[in-house]
């Protein structure tokens, strides 16, 4: 696609755009009348129109049925966990038996921690970014801390060379190859989500494994924006929200991958609820705990379904839309949002892109660093109805995302930027 810096341009990409129907599936805020230009699915996903009708249904089958719903409803409550399976596997890259939606990613990241960081003295080691995001370190802490570890000697922070902004691959590499046989854990953000970097997961995993640690996973930013393959590429555990590019709201149901090559270890420790217990036993309440093989088995409680209906509309129009053509459709929307900021006056001089320019190391976000007085320019585009992040000190996440942002909102998002550049 051959980009141009006019209206035209971008209305004529919208008609052709194969995806453009999904735009209507979903709720916009308004302002001044207006929808705004939504560029914040990184932090929380429109709410599909759907969501409404799919929560009402359980609802209604909650007050006509009470606990019958469990078996009787029109979607029953019992086996609701499996019901979002096959969509989930679509979207990380698994086999159904390897994901299970369930509590939320903090918890996760923990309970999966129990079973996959199993310090002794000579590998204890953790690899994490320098610049996680705080709840990945704040749990990589604790753990260690739990262990008795000291995170001052055993956690590894990956930094960018100097004056560099990226994490360089073979930088992640050799500092995996020097840990060797002391490093028990490497655990990333597949994007990150500050620069939006997307990482190169199977030379990360292979590298891991090489030296005989554990390769997990953070998809916050990853799941539902990029192409991911965590059973191909051997990842042993994953973990993701359901708010951000999944659609499911504010304090969305989590999820968790875990390659099916675990999936009979039950020597591997794990926190137990009855849950994760095998479902043909459940209700004879015997006293010994026999998990479920696979991603099930690392379940606690029974399934939220009011949440989880939300997140089933959401999936029903992954399904529909499928991750390689949103895909395209992200490069493509994406790309252009890059090409019109690079051609704006400032560029280099006012602000920068932080995101990696080659859309294989990327998704749909790009990271704004603004030089000076950022944050009056970022308030400038919330008084124009742009809805974008801020992260301090000086940047501005935009990340058209492709189920429901147009051509249209990136050219005139630019538009707004471009004055609002002006002010500053």
């Amino acid at each position: 696609m051959i980009f141009q810096d006019n209206i035209g341009f971008a209305k004529r990409a919208d008609r052709n755009d194969p995806l453009k129907k999904f735009r209507k599936q979903f709720l916009f805020p308004r302002h001044k009348g207006k929808p705004v230009i939504y560029f914040t699915g990184n932090s929380l996903g429109l709410q599909p129109a759907s969501v409404s009708e799919f929560v009402h249904t359980e609802l209604n089958d909650w007050a006509s049925l009470g606990v019958e719903g469990h078996f009787n409803a029109r979607r029953p409550w019992m086996p609701y966990h499996k019901f979002s399976k096959k969509s989930l596997a679509r979207i990380v890259g698994a086999k159904s038996s390897e994901v299970v939606a369930m509590n939320q990613l903090s918890v996760n990241l923990h309970l999966l921690m129990v079973s996959f960081y199993r310090p002794d003295k000579k590998r204890f080691k953790i690899l994490i970014e320098d610049g996680a995001f705080p709840s990945d370190r704040y749990a990589v802490e604790s753990q260690m801390k739990f262990h008795g570890i000291d995170p001052a000697t055993a956690l590894i922070e990956l930094k960018p060379r100097k004056n560099e902004v990226i994490l360089r691959t073979e930088d992640i590499l050799s500092a995996i190859e020097n840990a060797g046989e002391s490093l028990a854990l490497v655990l990333l953000g597949a994007v990150q989500y500050y620069t939006g970097q997307f990482f190169e997961i199977e030379l990360i995993t292979a590298a891991t494994h090489m030296v005989g640690a554990v390769a997990g996973f953070d998809l916050a930013h990853a799941a539902g924006n990029v192409p991911l393959n965590l059973h191909r590429d051997g990842v042993d555990f994953a973990v993701w929200c359901g708010y951000k590019y999944l659609n499911s709201g504010p304090g969305a149901i989590a999820g968790i991958f875990v390659h099916e090559r675990h999936s009979k270890n039950f020597t591997l420790p794990r926190f137990s609820g009855w849950w994760g217990h095998d479902e043909k036993k459940r209700f004879k309440m015997e006293k010994t705990y026999v998990p479920m093989t696979g991603a099930d088995g690392w379940q606690l409680s029974n399934f939220p379904v009011l949440a989880g209906a939300a997140q089933l509309a959401s999936l029903k129009v992954f399904d529909q839309a499928g991750m390689v053509r949103l895909r395209k459709k992200s490069v493509a929307l994406t790309g252009y949002l890059e090409f019109l900021l690079l051609c704006t006056d400032g560029y280099g001089e006012k602000f920068r892109l932080l995101t990696p320019d080659d859309p294989d190391q990327r998704g749909c976000q790009l990271s704004i660093e603004v030089f000076k007085n950022g944050i009056k320019c970022f308030r400038q585009l919330t008084r124009e109805g742009v809805v974008a992040d801020w992260r301090v000190p000086s940047v501005i996440r935009v990340a058209p995302v492709p189920l429901y942002n147009s051509f249209e909102d990136v050219f005139r998002f630019v538009g707004i930027f471009r004055k609002a550049l002006e002010k500053i």
